[in-house]
């Protein structure tokens, strides 16, 4: 995508408007994907031409489930991220927190790598906590890459980011991609408080990654 900003006008830089008519300004897509030519095997380049992901099947509840952690490395992510597992294991009938990883780097979306080694550990994913624009960003597609895999996933933002996140989503081909908000910041939190946004953010965590209708429906 390339934005094209307008010549500059004012006497002070008008010795330059020639080249600022020229410039344009390059917006990355972290996934690397929208450099590539349309149909190509990493992925079409324009957004409109991505098949449009849709969410993973979810069971009707977590008993008997293996939890997939993933910590995008900002500061108290881990920490809540355990807590989650922990209380989705100790409440809610999770089999046990399968795999937990680290990202190397907050801001680059996971690859069919990690994508694969989460398939054969877990089958609901907890991800976070994006509270920066890049690692928001990630995050948002890391959920999309998880749920195209089959894995149904909650990503954490913080509530500073949500045009950040929507705009990944726009970029990924499910513009009405969700996730769950909680308040900003995070990273500043004391162990207390995270374990309390924890048990705060479960519900949701929870009501994300089921769906109890399943089980009626069947």
């Amino acid at each position: 995508m390339r934005i094209c900003w307008p010549a500059a006008t004012s006497a002070a830089s008008s010795s330059t408007s020639s080249r600022s008519a020229s410039m344009t300004h390059t917006i990355l897509d972290p996934t690397g994907r929208g450099a590539q030519p349309a149909g190509s095997a990493a992925g079409p380049a324009d957004p409109q031409d991505r098949p449009t992901p849709e969410l993973a099947p979810r069971p009707a509840s977590l008993a008997g489930a293996r939890v997939g952690l993933l910590d995008n490395t900002k500061h108290n992510a881990l920490l809540f991220l355990t807590v989650v597992g922990e209380l989705l294991v100790e409440e809610h009938g999770a089999a046990s927190v399968g795999i937990v990883e680290t990202k190397k780097n907050f801001s680059i979306p996971v690859d069919e790598e990690i994508v694969s080694r989460y398939r054969e550990s877990c089958d609901v994913v907890v991800t976070g906590v994006g509270d920066c624009g890049s690692c928001s960003a990630a995050a948002v597609a890391d959920g999309i890459n998880f749920e195209r895999a089959g894995l149904p996933a909650a990503v954490v933002l913080t509530d500073a980011f949500d045009i950040t996140g929507r705009t990944m989503a726009g970029v990924q081909g499910a513009p009405d991609y969700e996730w769950i908000r909680t308040e900003h910041p995070m990273a500043v939190l004391t162990e207390e408080q995270v374990r309390e946004r924890a048990r705060l953010l479960l519900p949701e965590i929870l009501s994300t990654l089921t769906d109890p209708d399943r089980e009626v429906r069947a």
